[in-house]
């Protein structure tokens, strides 16, 4: 069962979880924008995604570019939830995952520690 939730509620669910963050890694985090959109045009289903360059893998040539962005879908995360703590939790999850690609942390590392 699917949980309707409108868009502002969920924009505060994302903005809660990055203010969850510890600060070394708020701090840390470098030329990058979080976005909640509806879902992705090429992959429906996912919850999230990174899209830019980690900071493990910018060089001293790394400038003048546009900010990496993590999307954070709306759909699927509520298609996928029963209730809106199931929301928040899925949100805090996603948006963890998500800023793990930023500092370099890949798919495989993430399951190893719990968050795959």
């Amino acid at each position: 069962m699917a949980v309707d939730m409108s868009l502002p509620r969920f924009e505060e669910l994302v903005s809660s979880a990055l203010d969850q963050l510890p600060a070394e890694f708020a701090k840390a985090m470098d030329n990058v924008v979080v976005l909640v959109e509806e879902h992705d045009e090429h992959e429906p289903d996912i919850l999230g995604l990174y899209h830019g360059v980690a900071l493990t893998d910018r060089g001293h040539d790394y400038g003048g570019v546009l900010p990496d962005r993590i999307s954070i879908y709306r759909q699927p995360i509520l298609a996928m939830c029963d209730s809106e703590d199931d929301v928040v939790e899925e949100v805090k999850i996603t948006v963890v995952h998500e800023i793990a690609h930023h500092f370099g942390i890949d798919d495989a590392r993430l399951h190893e520690l719990g968050w795959g």
